[in-house]
Order: structure tokens, then C-alpha cells, then sequence
């Protein structure tokens, strides 16, 4: 579980006094996540979230909080961060960063449908233009630049053929670093687990701390890779139309995108295969959280590249 710093009841009672949320009920850690610590906190005036942020660079942290504040201003189901009596949005708990921010209804869902697909698409879209007015700047922390570091820690790992894909992967994505495509901030990380169905409406969208800057193709590739795909990586076609479609009745697709649509699904890909081998293979000291396998994405790169045609285009 993804309590890394524990927090007794006693210590959030003590903290808590610093915002205007009334005192404690319950505390509960959440069994989920690999990057901080977070729990489930009620208190007398409402429900929340309690994040400590474990390895985040600290100047880092304006820009997410920041971000979702402005998200939530512009109508997005997404976590509102609560700032204490002195007006800031991040104070420090047991010698950590912290945040408090609003508790969403909803839960995730593991089998999603093509309905569930076009509530998502049209969610993104919006997303990506209520950012566009957000003034914070924070280059896609696990962007290209991070894509070379990672790949030269986990090179020793791998067995010749994975070695050549991902140099080969690289490579090819280093021919087209320089696509003039739409930017802004994204949210990186839109998996199944980090949208919240509260029926068959979207509840919430949670989990903004990989998000940055970067391009919106990108974010849309990220989404498709994990909401439109079966347990063997290959894509499904009714899944993957319903989400582009609800994107593209939002925010159209540029000429732009749809020639480089091919290159931003393998470069979502690449981005969670390194990762997945780096939290496999690189694990923090003491980590409790179990780390995804690393072999689901590697076999969705390789689908991406082996079949360009199967890819559902762009409207």
C-alpha cells in the first residue's frame, strides 16, 4: 500500500488545526499508487485526501496543486486543494511536503465500454482546454529528456532483444522531437484507476502529480494505450472510436495531429514501459507498493509498431 510516512490520528488532529475544516473522524491509508503517501481523511465539516509527497521535487508541487485549483475553478471533476488558514495550498507534515484536497465520489472501473469511452474522450478534451489559461509552466516531467535517463538505468537489465527495441524506440522517437503540435498542460497518467464512474456519469479525475506541459496528442495517446485496449495490448475498435470521437466533438483534431497520431501512440507506449522497468527493477528502498509488469507495455509497443494500420484514426 502507498503509506510510506505513517501519520497517527494524533498528528492530524494537531496539523488540522492549521485549516478551517473542522477536526478529525477518521483516518485511512490508501492501499494504491507508488509515488507518495495518501489517506483518506473525514473530518466534522466534509471528506478529503491527505497526500504527502514522498519524492516529487518540492518546487515541482506548486504546479500541480496550482493546476487542479485552476482545473476545478473551470468546472472539472477534479480535486480541489484545500488551503489552510494562512492562505497556502502546501504546508509540511512529519518532514514532508503536504496537501490536503476534496474527497470525489465515484470509483474506478476495470472493463470499461465504449460508453464509458466517450464520457472519458469528451472529459479530456475539456480538460485540455480549461488548462489552456492556466498561467503555471512545468515541462512533462517524464517526458523525452526523463525517457534517455531511464533508459540508461534500466539497460542493464534487459536481454538483447528488449535492449534493440528500446534503442530502436528511442531513436525513432528522436526523428520527431521536433512536431509542431497543440500544447498544454496534460494530465500524463489518465489510466482506468485515475477516473472515477459515479454511475454512468464521470465522478472525478484524480491523480495530477505526473502531469505538465506537453503536447495534447500526446495525453490522448496515453488515454487510448489503457482505456481502449485488451488484456494483450491490441486495441478495440468500438472503445477507441467512442473516445476520439467524444475528443474531437470538443477540441477537432489539427492536420498536424493526424500525421503525427502514429508516433504519439508509440511514444505513450515507450513512456510506460520505461517506467514500468524502472519501478520493476529500480525499486525505492522499502517500497511496500507491488510494481506493475513492465511486459504489458513492452507488448503494446511492439504492437504499435509492428501494425501502423490497426490504429483507429483520428476523425
Amino acid at each position: 500500500m502507498s503509506v510510506y510516512t505513517k501519520v497517527t490520528e494524533a498528528q492530524l488532529a494537531a496539523w488540522l488545526k492549521a485549516y478551517s475544516v473542522g477536526t478529525p473522524v477518521e483516518l485511512k491509508g490508501i492501499a494504491s499508487g507508488i509515488e507518495n503517501t495518501n489517506y483518506f481523511v473525514t473530518t466534522t465539516h466534509g471528506r478529503y485526501v491527505l497526500t504527502l509527497f514522498e519524492r516529487l521535487p518540492a518546487q515541482d508541487l506548486p504546479f500541480y496543486l496550482g493546476l487542479m485549483a485552476h482545473l476545478a475553478r473551470h468546472g472539472i471533476p477534479c480535486p480541489s486543494p484545500i488551503a489552510d488558514k494562512q492562505n497556502r495550498l502546501l504546508s509540511a507534515l512529519n518532514g514532508k511536503p503536504a496537501a490536503l484536497v476534496t474527497r470525489l465520489s465515484g470509483a474506478a472501473i476495470t472493463a470499461p465500454g465504449p460508453a464509458h469511452c466517450t464520457e472519458v474522450g469528451g472529459l479530456l478534451a475539456d480538460l485540455h482546454l480549461a488548462g489552456q489559461s492556466y498561467a503555471g509552466t512545468l515541462e512533462n516531467p517524464r517526458g523525452p529528456r526523463w525517457w534517455r535517463t531511464a533508459a540508461r538505468e534500466v539497460l542493464p537489465f534487459l536481454d538483447p532483444p528488449r535492449t534493440q527495441l528500446l534503442e530502436d524506440e528511442l531513436e525513432h522517437q528522436s526523428r520527431h522531437a521536433a512536431l509542431a503540435l497543440p500544447r498544454g498542460p496534460v494530465h500524463a497518467d489518465l489510466f482506468r484507476d485515475n477516473v472515477l464512474f459515479d454511475g454512468a456519469r464521470i465522478g472525478g479525475v484524480i491523480d495530477f502529480y505526473f502531469a505538465g506541459v506537453d503536447a495534447w496528442l500526446f495525453d490522448v495517446a496515453v488515454t487510448l494505450n489503457d482505456w481502449c485496449v485488451g488484456p494483450d495490448g491490441a486495441i478495440d475498435r468500438a472503445r477507441a472510436d467512442a473516445l476520439l470521437a467524444a475528443y474531437h466533438a470538443v477540441r477537432p483534431f489539427t492536420a498536424a495531429e493526424h500525421d503525427a497520431w502514429p508516433v504519439m501512440v508509440r511514444a505513450a507506449a515507450l513512456r510506460f514501459w520505461l517506467s514500468r522497468l524502472h519501478d520493476f527493477h529500480l525499486p525505492r528502498p522499502g517500497e511496500l507498493v507491488h510494481a506493475h509488469d513492465p511486459e504489458h507495455f513492452r507488448r503494446v509497443l511492439e504492437l504499435r509498431i509492428r501494425d501502423e494500420r490497426a490504429l483507429p484514426a483520428l476523425p
